[in-house]
C-alpha cells in the first residue's frame, strides 16, 4: 500500500506548491511592515491607521489568512485522495495544519486592528511595544508566519528520499523571519547601549536558541543555524540601511530628539558568530537522535551559545556606541526617536550610567542565563524533533 509520502508526491511531482511562495510573501510583507510601522511611529509618532507600514503588515496576514482558506475549501471539495490523507480535520473541513495556523493568525490579525484603534483613541501613545492589542496583533502574525513555515516543511518532510527536498530553503528563510520577529519584542532591552546589562544576555539565552538549534534539526542542511541567522541580520540590515534614506519629520510633541530622515532599529546582533559554532558542534557530535546525544548536544550548545555571544556583543556594542560605529554601515546613532533626550548617555552604557534600570551583568546573571540556554536548546531540540515529522 503506498505511503502518505508516496502517494502526495506523485500527485504533485517535486515541484514546490506555488501557495508556498505566496504565503512565504506574505510572511516577508508582514516582517517588513513591523520594522517599518516602528519605525514610522518613532520618526512621525501616531498616525492615521492606513499607512504603508500597516498595510504591509496587514497584507502579508491576508495573503496567509486567504490562502490557507482557500487550501480547506480545495482540499476539502476538490482535494485528491493524497491530498485528504495527509490533512487534518476541523468542523467538518479539510487542510494542511500550516493553512489553519494561517487561518487563525489571519483572524487575530483583524480582531487586533479594530482594538488597537481603540486603544489609541482611549490611551494615546504606546510607551511600550507591548500592549494588549499588540499582544493580539503579535500572536496573530507570529501565526501566520507559522504556518507558512509549516506548509514549507510539510512539502519538505514529504519528500522522497531519493529526490531534493522542495522548500527546504524556504524553510529556512521562514524561519529566519520568525528570528527577526523575536528579535523585534526583545528590542527594548537590546539597544547596543545595554548589551552589557544582566537583563540583555538573559533574554537572549531565554529566546534565540530554541530558533537556532530547532531549525538546525529540523532543516535539511549541515548549516541551518547559520543560514537562519543570515536570514535575520539580512532582513534588518537591509531596513537599516534603507530607512534612513526617506525623509520623515514628527508630527506630534514633544520633540526632544529632532529628526529628519526615518529612524531604524539598531544594526542586528550577531547571532551568526554563535550559530556557525553550534552547526559545527552538531556536525562533531553527529546529527543523530537519542537521549544521550541530545543532552550532551543541550549542554554544549547552550554554553557555546552563551560564551560566544556573550563575547561578540561585548566588543561588537563597544563599536556600535563608540565613534568607529557612526556610519551608515552600521548605522549607529540613527536610530533614537523623536521622543528621545538622551544627550551623552547614547554613546555610554547604561549598565555603567542607569545601572538601576539597566542592571550589569553579574556572575549570578551569568548562570541564570546559562541555565535559560540550556532550557532554551531543550526546548528548541523538541520542537526541532517535532518539525521534523510534520507530514500534514
Amino acid at each position: 500500500m503506498p505511503t502518505l509520502s508516496a502517494t502526495y508526491t506523485s500527485e504533485r511531482g517535486t515541484a514546490l506548491p506555488w501557495f508556498c511562495y505566496l504565503v512565504v510573501a506574505g510572511a516577508t510583507s508582514i516582517v517588513i511592515g513591523i520594522l517599518w510601522d516602528i519605525s514610522w511611529h518613532r520618526t512621525i509618532g501616531r498616525d492615521t491607521f492606513w499607512t504603508p507600514a500597516h498595510l504591509a503588515i496587514y497584507l502579508g496576514g491576508l495573503l496567509g489568512g486567504l490562502t490557507g482558506g482557500w487550501l480547506v475549501l480545495k482540499t476539502t471539495w476538490a482535494g485528491t485522495p493524497g491530498e485528504r490523507a495527509g490533512a487534518v480535520n476541523c468542523w467538518g473541513f479539510a487542510g494542511p495544519l500550516g493553512a489553519w495556523v494561517c487561518i487563525w493568525g489571519s483572524l487575530a490579525m483583524l480582531t487586533s486592528a479594530p482594538f488597537d484603534n481603540w486603544w489609541h483613541d482611549a490611551y494615546g501613545l504606546d510607551v511600550k511595544i507591548i500592549s494588549p492589542p499588540h499582544v493580539v496583533l503579535a500572536l496573530g502574525m507570529w501565526s501566520v508566519v507559522l504556518g507558512a513555515l509549516l506548509m514549507v516543511l510539510r512539502e519538505q518532510n514529504l519528500a522522497a528520499p531519493d529526490q531534493p527536498a522542495p522548500g527546504r530553503w524556504l524553510f529556512v528563510y521562514a524561519t529566519g523571519i520568525l528570528l527577526a520577529m523575536a528579535a523585534v519584542f526583545l528590542i527594548e532591552h537590546s539597544w547596543p547601549n545595554q548589551q552589557r546589562t544582566g537583563t540583555f544576555y538573559l533574554v537572549s539565552a531565554a529566546v534565540y536558541p530554541i530558533y537556532l538549534v530547532g531549525v538546525a534539526r529540523a532543516a535539511k542542511f549541515r548549516w541551518a543555524a547559520t543560514l537562519v541567522a543570515l536570514v535575520y541580520m539580512g532582513i534588518n540590515a537591509v531596513m537599516a540601511w534603507v530607512l534612513p534614506l526617506f525623509p520623515g519629520h514628527p508630527k506630534l510633541g514633544p520633540i526632544y530628539n529632532p529628526v529628519d530622515h526615518f529612524v531604524p532599529l539598531a544594526f542586528p546582533l550577531l547571532l551568526v558568530v554563535p550559530a556557525v559554532f553550534i552547526d559545527l558542534l552538531r556536525g562533531w557530535i553527529g546529527h543523530g537522535q537519542g537521549w544521550r546525544r541530545d543532552w550532551l548536544l543541550v549542554f554544549l550548545a547552550a554554553t557555546t551559545f552563551l560564551t560566544v555571544f556573550l563575547a561578540t556583543q561585548w566588543f561588537f556594542s563597544a563599536l556600535l556606541i563608540g565613534p568607529a560605529g557612526q556610519n551608515w554601515f552600521l548605522a549607529a546613532d540613527r536610530h533614537w526617536a523623536y521622543t528621545e533626550n538622551l544627550g551623552g548617555a547614547r554613546y555610554q552604557f547604561w549598565s555603567e550610567t542607569h545601572p538601576r534600570w539597566n542592571p550589569p551583568l553579574t556572575p549570578k546573571a551569568l548562570g541564570i542565563a546559562l541555565l535559560l540556554a540550556m532550557a532554551s536548546t531543550r526546548c528548541g531540540l523538541w520542537v526541532g524533533n517535532w518539525m521534523a515529522r510534520v507530514r500534514r
